[in-house]
């Protein structure tokens, strides 16, 4: 059993994704803390809707900048070779199918791979933001969320919640588990340390296909 807490087991198998030279884009929320675990001999170009490529992680306590932030307003450093681009570049890198990947957060994941991530109907939403954009453009989609919300199942056999777009995501990584969406449906490639596929098959609302060669999750450090 992990004493890494639920953010952290995702945050750490999402950065086993990312590999030398990649342009990445990481949403708003638990994606971000991804670039807390990237390899400290990999070079890989962080770009936030905002204008920025090149971000960084966090700064040192005192340290922040107003002025350098992700899209979500936190923080960031830049690494060397940073730069800042304009709103209507920004678009064009994730339009025009320019990044690597994207990582997103997710509210619902259903058996199709379609993703809802944007709105729950009856709360205030400030608008869809770049997701649709990145889940249409980007070469690889992943979904970083919790399993679960309360008890409640987040994949499902059909979305209930407004859809981000209709094409599937690449790939699911929760707290408990890394499932692949596929033409046959979810498979379940991936065990978090300690957690069993009973316990995953009853954490789904929706069946998954159960891979031959399932293993426990990487999440050693650099």
């Amino acid at each position: 059993m992990t004493t890494l807490s639920p953010n952290e087991v995702i945050a750490r198998r999402v950065a086993k994704e990312f590999s030398d030279g990649m342009l990445v884009n990481l949403g708003i929320g638990l994606p971000t803390q991804v670039a807390n675990y990237l390899p400290k001999n990999m070079t890989v170009f962080l770009q936030s809707e905002n204008g920025l490529i090149g971000l960084g992680a966090r700064p040192p306590e005192g340290m922040e900048d107003d002025d350098l932030t992700d899209a979500g307003g936190t923080p960031v450093m830049a690494i060397p070779g940073a730069a800042r681009i304009d709103s209507v570049f920004s678009f064009g890198l994730i339009r025009g199918g320019h990044l690597d990947m994207t990582v997103l957060g997710g509210l619902q994941v259903d058996a199709q791979g379609r993703l809802a991530n944007w709105m729950i109907p009856g709360k205030m939403a400030p608008g869809m933001g770049g997701a649709m954009d990145l889940v249409s453009g980007a070469k690889k989609v992943i979904v970083a969320m919790q399993h679960t919300a309360k008890g409640i199942h987040k994949i499902v056999q059909e979305c209930t919640l407004p859809l981000t777009a209709t094409r599937p995501v690449s790939l699911i990584v929760t707290d408990l588990a890394v499932i692949e969406p596929t033409p046959e449906g979810l498979v379940l490639r991936e065990l978090a340390p300690g957690v069993t596929v009973d316990e995953v098959i009853a954490a789904t609302g929706t069946p998954l296909i159960i891979s031959e060669d399932i293993h426990e999750m990487n999440l050693a450090g650099d």
